[in-house]
């Protein structure tokens, strides 16, 4: 009979010891046992990774260079086994890939004009966001909180410092587009502006600036000296 990881003893499943210790205590054999699920009658899952381990020198690097037919000649390894491998290594690649892509630098208004730039350019309806710094006011992510009309968009304080506890953010900036490319703040966003800026001191996430984008230039409430 086939060994499968659910007739093993508890303290050997990978899946089990992944709950109970988290994953950075297995092993990379384990880790590729769960990928694969169950080994052959000679070898349990864990045993049949080790060995596919070892033909690379236990070398994470040399083993997603093998391709699905360089995977298959390993018995107890099918195609879908093999391209469960093959997979989940291209997906630690790519982390590994976006992880050097510098999260950029909030120094200025016209930072934070670049950065959302992309999201904003062009539209012809209003749009809320929000931008979450780290300590280093590094970008962790533009977040989007509304959608609105051509003339407005309605932003909840309660959505925009949910998204900054999720992120884990230390701190904040608002920025919403005018399609019209009037820049003068509306009496509405100065309210809306004022009401998150003392949520943020309650809940210890500052509230950097709140930018007023168009395609051909921003309002910034911090450089106005109405923040």
């Amino acid at each position: 009979m086939i060994s499968n990881i659910l007739s093993w003893a508890e303290e050997d499943r990978p899946r089990e010891k992944l709950l109970l210790k988290g994953k950075a205590a297995l092993s990379d054999a384990e880790l590729i046992a769960i990928l694969i699920g169950s080994g052959t009658r000679e070898l349990s899952a864990v045993d049949l990774s080790k060995l596919i381990l070892q033909s690379v020198n236990n070398n994470l690097n040399e083993l997603a260079k093998l391709s699905i037919n360089d995977l298959i000649k390993f018995k107890g390894i099918g195609e879908a086994k093999a391209i469960s491998i093959a997979a989940a290594l291209e997906l630690g690649r790519r982390r590994k890939e976006s992880e050097t892509l510098k999260k950029p630098k909030i120094t200025s208004s016209a930072d934070v004009y670049e950065t959302v730039r992309p999201y904003l350019m062009d539209l012809q309806h209003e749009q809320f966001w929000v931008l979450l710094l780290n300590r280093a006011n590094e970008v962790i992510r533009p977040q989007q909180i509304s959608i609105g009309g051509v003339s407005g968009t309605v932003a909840d304080p309660k959505m925009i410092f949910k998204a900054a506890i999720e992120h884990l953010a230390s701190a904040i900036i608002l920025v919403h587009n005018h399609p019209s490319g009037n820049l003068t703040p509306s009496q509405a966003d100065k309210e809306l502006t004022k009401k998150v800026k003392e949520g943020g001191k309650t809940l210890d996430i500052p509230v950097l600036d709140h930018l007023i984008f168009s395609d051909n230039g921003y309002f910034s409430f911090a450089d106005e000296g109405i923040f």
